[in-house]
């Protein structure tokens, strides 16, 4: 270990403003499970004189405990940074069911949804015109499954052009829809979850070939998108489970 220098340090300071593709993780835990889904670190520091992570083959500062709050997004960092470039996954047919977010903006709703799809075996997540997916709130919501998951962020255009060319089946979430507890399909299947306030668009609606609700109390419009995500997700996947 060896202790950061001052330039160094305003290097960092500043790709962190300017480089979108670095990530600064700032939770042990999440840092843990993104070096475990194959994320290569640049960089450790820390505030310990022995750090956790010495079995990591990149290099590792000691750093004060300023720098650590500088370089992290947490009101209450772990004394830790891991400094790693996001590479994107590459663009391929989904081979499993998988979730569709159409334009969500909310990083936590969108890391939550993360979470539930890759613990309903929804492998593959599509970012449409969405958060992107080095938003340091999205990460922390995801609980680091993000690393385990197959995201992939395109514009609306590039994804109907794919969902057309992979002839993709695609259902869409409304209130007026089929009740998902009696939805039944034997078809590998994208659910689509629409935009916190304006729900799915026109354009994206028009690819599904069904469209489910989740049945409630009267007086509830919707559900919280990560909330009715998740529920349909199980509810299609649930055999995997019993």
């Amino acid at each position: 270990m060896q202790k950061a220098s001052n330039n160094f340090i305003k290097l960092l300071k500043k790709q962190k403003r300017e480089n979108s593709c670095l990530l600064f993780l700032d939770n042990v835990k999440i840092i843990k499970d993104a070096i475990a889904g194959g994320l290569k670190c640049k960089y450790i520091l820390t505030v310990d004189e022995k750090s956790i992570f010495e079995d990591i083959s990149c290099p590792i500062y000691k750093v004060d405990k300023t720098t650590i709050e500088a370089l992290s997004d947490s009101k209450s960092p772990q004394g830790v940074v891991c400094v790693a470039e996001y590479i994107p996954y590459i663009v391929e047919k989904p081979k499993t069911n998988f979730l569709v977010l159409d334009g969500l903006q909310d990083p936590g709703n969108v890391g939550s949804l993360i979470r539930s799809a890759y613990a309903c075996g929804f492998e593959y997540v599509f970012l449409i015109s969405s958060v992107k997916p080095t938003n340091s709130k999205l990460i922390r919501s995801s609980v680091g499954a993000i690393f385990k998951s197959k995201v992939i962020s395109l514009t609306k255009e590039e994804f109907i052009s794919y969902a057309k060319e992979w002839k993709l089946d695609l259902i869409a979430t409304d209130m007026k829809g089929e009740n998902i507890f009696n939805f039944k399909t034997e078809k590998k299947v994208g659910l689509i979850i629409g935009n916190e306030g304006q729900g799915i668009s026109d354009e994206m609606a028009n690819l599904c070939f069904a469209t489910v609700k989740i049945p409630m109390q009267n007086g509830i419009e919707s559900l919280n998108a990560s909330v009715s995500g998740s529920i349909i997700m199980y509810q299609i996947n649930k055999d995997k489970f019993l």
